[in-house]
């Protein structure tokens, strides 16, 4: 390789340094590594404690279902939470006909083998509805890195290739710049049930149909923006 004497810092290239900008990119389709729903349970009651036990009573059997898949479901959260009321206008003045509750449950399944048998179930509960499923990746996945890792081997590669085509080579790099590097493209899908007279108890819950689910590929993406400094070109 050809050494090249010291030169004073110039934000910009010289004649005797030269510089060569590039953008190195990479794409990666990897499998997703968690997977988000959210559970939405809903009560109705002629009364505002009516419809804060009922919504308690269903809330409890959705999380206890939860729950008995143990390490499979990574993460719950309890979200939104309203009791509502519904005017109805009936002679002079304005009445409450009855009172509507909804809460929302997070939760993260990190094992997709019981999915499809989770979302059939949470879907069977009344007055239960589930929304998702958005595929992810976690923030710290391995796959981010190796985006990151093939975005700088491409930058080194285009840079050598501007190079050559000039009768030089990259001797330095001067900058690196990282564009941001990750993401991940939801896909939803949705299973509600409509109300259903009777407790929410689990006989019906047993005998849900297994959703079959196949986890979308995600899209891992890094850019980054490097500076080398080449050898004098043979113009």
């Amino acid at each position: 390789m050809t050494e090249v004497p010291p030169v004073p810092f110039q934000p910009y290239g010289t004649p005797q340094a030269p510089r060569v900008a590039v953008c190195g990119e990479a794409r990666l389709e990897v499998d997703p590594e968690i997977a988000r729903i959210t559970v939405v349970v809903r009560s109705r009651g002629a009364d505002r404690r009516g419809a804060l036990d009922d919504l308690t009573r269903r809330n409890q059997a959705a999380l206890d279902l939860l729950r008995s898949y143990g390490e499979s479901v990574e993460k719950l959260e309890t979200g939104m939470l309203s009791i509502t009321p519904e005017l109805s206008r009936r002679g002079r003045g304005d009445g409450v006909r009855t009172y509507h509750g909804v809460v929302h449950i997070n939760a993260v399944v990190a094992d997709f083998t019981v999915l499809g048998e989770l979302t059939g179930r949470l879907g069977d509960l009344e007055l239960t509805a589930v929304n998702g499923l958005w595929w992810e990746l976690r923030p710290d996945s391995p796959a981010h890195g190796a985006a990151r890792r093939q975005a700088v081997r491409e930058a080194v590669k285009r840079a050598r290739e501007y190079a050559e085509a000039l009768g030089a080579e990259p001797v330095a790099l001067v900058e690196l710049a990282d564009e941001g590097a990750g993401s991940v493209h939801p896909y939803e899908v949705s299973v509600a049930s409509a109300g259903r007279s009777g407790g929410a108890g689990y006989a019906l819950a047993e005998a849900a149909p297994e959703l079959d689910l196949e986890p979308r590929r995600q899209t891992v993406h890094a850019q980054v923006n490097a500076r080398f400094v080449i050898t004098p070109p043979a113009l």
